[in-house]
C-alpha cells in the first residue's frame, strides 16, 4: 500500500522496468507458442499485463476509455514492448497530473467491492509480477533464457563466479 505518489511512482518504474526485461528475452518465434493445451502462451500473457494498463486506468478514471479492451495480440513481442512502455508512462503521467497525495485513499467500486485507489495500485504491480513468473516458467520451459529480477537466474550465476544450483 503506497502512502504518496511518489511512492508508487518509484516502485512502479522499477517493476515495469524488471517486466520489459522478461519481455525483453522473449521471442517472435515463441510468442504464440503454448507448451500445453490450458497453459497460455507468452503473448497471450504479455498482451494480459499490457492490457491490465488501459483497463485499470479506466476504472480509475485516468483516461476515458480502455484503449485496448478486445483488440487482437500484436504479432511481435517489440510491438507489444513499445505499447507496455506507452501505456506505463501514461499511467504515470495521468496519477502525478490528476491525483494529490489524499486521493489515493479515495475509495472506488471495482469489480463489485469497495478499494482504496492505492490498493489498487499495490495489486496492479502484484498482478504484473505474478504475471512475470507465469511467464518465466513457461520460458524455461520453451528453452528461453530467463533475466534475473530479484536476484541472479540460472543464466546469470557465472557472471559473479558461481556455479549454477540445480
Amino acid at each position: 500500500m503506497f502512502r504518496t505518489i511518489e511512492d508508487f511512482v518509484k516502485s512502479w518504474e522499477v517493476e515495469s522496468e524488471f517486466t520489459l526485461s522478461v519481455f525483453s528475452k522473449i521471442t517472435d518465434a515463441k510468442l504464440e507458442k503454448k507448451y500445453a493445451e490450458n497453459i497460455r502462451s507468452l503473448g497471450r500473457l504479455a498482451w494480459h499485463v499490457t492490457q491490465t494498463l488501459t483497463e485499470l486506468t479506466s476504472k480509475l478514471d485516468l483516461t476515458i476509455m480502455d484503449e485496448l479492451e478486445n483488440k487482437p495480440i500484436p504479432k511481435s513481442i517489440s510491438e507489444i514492448s513499445e505499447i507496455y512502455k506507452k501505456y506505463s508512462q501514461q499511467l504515470i503521467q495521468a496519477i502525478q497530473k490528476e491525483w494529490k497525495d489524499e486521493d489515493l485513499f479515495v475509495i472506488i467500486n471495482l469489480y463489485g467491492e469497495n478499494w482504496e485507489r492505492t490498493r489498487v495500485l499495490s495489486m496492479l504491480i502484484n498482478h504484473q509480477i505474478h504475471h512475470r513468473g507465469q511467464m518465466t516458467v513457461i520460458m524455461r520451459l520453451l528453452d528461453l533464457s530467463v533475466p534475473g529480477i530479484y536476484g541472479p537466474s540460472k543464466e546469470e550465476w557465472s557472471n559473479y563466479g558461481v556455479e549454477p544450483q540445480e
